[in-house]
């Protein structure tokens, strides 16, 4: 059976196209839960023998404010009347705190668990649900945690830069180079990359990694200009020009510096800095005569402070992200039932438990096979499809940075397949 989900419910008037937020309303006829409207009350206690929703969330420890957060999203979600009983379990923070508020919530009754939050608590919870054959919708962007049973709802490296992929090659740029700190976003990024032009039938892209510090990020800069080759002809001209005092040759030299260098062998370039790293690469990249080239990055260049001091050199750069448009109807909702404006975090945990929601709600088929239906869900961030191996699939928009502000140039896809 074929369905498509919409998180918010018609309470909040929501016609679908984000992720995040509130109980999923089935189109085909099925049963449907809605998003509380504003000022609705908690979740009433459930029925005896009704569905049970675990909720794994740090209350205490290092995470504890972001797990408040998600809390009350799950809260949200599962505000009407014949919503599942949510069990929450705190973590702790850590990942011997999740295990045991996963055993916790196993030992409840709890049909599917919704959380935790980080990679390390994931990690700890995938082998007793899974040995429990209970469900896991992991807030986590971490794609290594991703395996059947185990979903990571999480923006990932790997989404954003399959969007990016698919408007590079809209944009007829195939040739693609990649300059990625040695850290994890950089080495996830680098590996999507590689996956991507791969599926794609793409030449293999040039990956440069550097380190920390400025040394190293002026070698890996050199390295992904060609510079030697490019440039270092000419300046080799010149120095033999000053040595032998040949104005003649050194004048010609001089004008051939001028003149525009041989293009690079790509058409568009993958970062993945921000902050320090990103303005030092900003001052290096145009002196090393890396330009006319697309440069694309991580969806964290969203928020300005994340791109502070790289001036033009993101001019025109790309990202993809969600559409933050679409997600006024969560915003709304939580903002009047809490007090205050939800953080970005707690959308996943309002997806979740509204996946929840509707999947438990739904006795035509398994738990698992409602979970992967093929016409996925849709919620305050847009489409998203849970794949079989656990892997999260999201329409995601790209957005074009212009002296400082961001323009959607292209939206997010209104719906997915498995094979999108």
């Amino acid at each position: 059976m074929r369905l498509t989900c919409v998180l918010l419910g018609a309470a909040l008037a929501v016609s679908g196209c984000v992720a995040e937020p509130g109980p999923m309303a089935p189109q085909a006829g099925a049963n449907s839960g809605f998003a509380p409207s504003p000022g609705q009350q908690a979740t009433p206690p459930a029925a005896e023998g009704a569905a049970r929703v675990g909720l794994l969330v740090p209350l205490t420890g290092a995470y504890a404010g972001a797990g408040d957060a998600l809390k009350k999203a799950a809260q949200l979600a599962l505000s009407g009347p014949d919503a599942p009983a949510l069990d929450v379990q705190d973590t702790t923070s850590t990942g011997a705190g999740a295990a045991a508020a996963a055993r916790a919530a196993l030992a409840a009754g709890d049909r599917l668990i919704i959380g935790p939050l980080t990679s390390t608590e994931t990690a700890a919870v995938a082998p007793i649900a899974r040995a429990a054959a209970v469900p896991v919708l992991a807030f986590t962007s971490d794609s290594s945690q991703a395996q059947p049973g185990i979903w990571v709802l999480g923006l990932t490296p790997t989404q954003q830069v399959d969007r990016l992929m698919r408007q590079a090659a809209e944009a007829g740029k195939s040739n693609i180079a990649a300059l990625l700190p040695e850290n994890e976003l950089g080495q996830d990024m680098g590996a999507a990359l590689a996956a991507a032009a791969s599926r794609d039938g793409l030449p293999p892209p040039r990956v440069r990694t550097y380190g920390a510090g400025m040394q190293a990020i002026t070698q890996a800069v050199q390295a992904i200009s060609d510079y030697a080759t490019r440039r270092g002809p000419i300046d080799q001209q010149i120095e033999q020009a000053k040595r032998t005092d040949d104005r003649a040759a050194l004048k010609a030299a001089i004008a051939a510096s001028h003149q525009p260098l041989p293009p690079l062998s790509y058409n568009a370039l993958l970062l993945a800095d921000t902050g320090t790293p990103l303005a030092e690469l900003a001052t290096l990249l145009p002196y090393y005569d890396v330009s006319g080239v697309q440069i694309m990055g991580p969806a964290l260049w969203a928020a300005p402070a994340n791109r502070n001091g790289a001036g033009a050199l993101l001019a025109g750069a790309w990202y993809a992200g969600f559409d933050p448009a679409a997600r006024g109807p969560f915003v709304t909702a939580y903002t009047a039932r809490f007090g205050t404006a939800p953080p970005l975090i707690a959308d996943f945990a309002f997806d979740a438990a509204s996946i929840a929601h509707v999947t438990l709600d739904d006795t035509t088929e398994s738990l698992t096979a409602s979970l992967t239906r093929p016409g996925g869900f849709t919620g305050a961030n847009g489409a998203m499809l849970l794949l079989p191996d656990g892997r999260t699939r999201r329409a995601l928009g790209v957005f074009q940075i212009d002296q400082g502000n961001t323009t959607m140039i292209a939206p997010p896809p209104p719906s997915l397949t498995p094979s999108s």
